[in-house]
C-alpha cells in the first residue's frame, strides 16, 4: 500500500522551513505500521534536508558553509537567468539534495532524538515550493 500527499511550503527567501510536523501528519494519515516515508521537493533551487532540530545555529552555519560552496554571483557561472543566487541555487540543491527517506515503526517516523526534516530554500527571494511526500 502507498500513499501520497502534497505540501505547499512558502519560504521567505534564503534559510530552512521545518515541515517535520507536516509530514509526520501524513505518515499517521497514510496508516503505514511499518515502511518508509520519502520526502521529495519538486524544485532545482531548493533541498528537503534532515538536520539538526534544536540549535538553531547549525542551521545558520550550513548557510555559511552552502555559501563557500556554491557562492553567488560567481563570474566563472554561465547560467543567471534569475540573478546572481542562480546557479549557486542549483549548485546547492545538488550538494544537498532534493529529497530524504526515513524508516517508520510503530505508525510514526523513526527519526533520531536531535532530528528534523527541513526545506532548505537556496534563493534569496520568497518561493512556494511543491513538496511530494509518499509513504509506503
Amino acid at each position: 500500500m502507498a500513499y501520497q500527499q502534497m505540501l505547499d511550503v512558502a519560504c521567505r527567501g534564503r534559510g530552512t522551513v521545518e515541515i517535520t510536523d507536516e509530514v509526520a501528519r501524513i505518515v499517521r494519515a497514510a496508516g503505514v505500521a511499518v515502511g518508509v516515508v520519502h520526502v521529495f521537493v519538486q524544485h532545482t533551487s531548493c533541498s528537503v534536508v534532515l538536520t539538526e532540530n534544536a540549535d538553531p545555529s547549525v542551521r545558520h552555519d550550513l548557510e555559511t558553509l552552502a555559501a563557500r560552496w556554491a557562492p553567488d554571483g560567481d563570474p566563472a557561472y554561465r547560467h543567471d537567468d534569475e540573478g546572481d543566487d542562480d546557479m549557486a541555487a542549483h549548485g546547492r540543491n545538488i550538494l544537498a539534495g532534493a529529497s530524504v527517506t526515513v524508516p517508520i515503526a510503530n505508525g510514526e517516523m523513526r527519526l533520531g532524538t536531535w532530528q528534523g526534516i527541513y526545506l532548505w530554500e537556496h534563493r534569496t527571494i520568497p518561493h512556494r515550493r511543491r513538496v511530494v511526500v509518499t509513504v509506503f
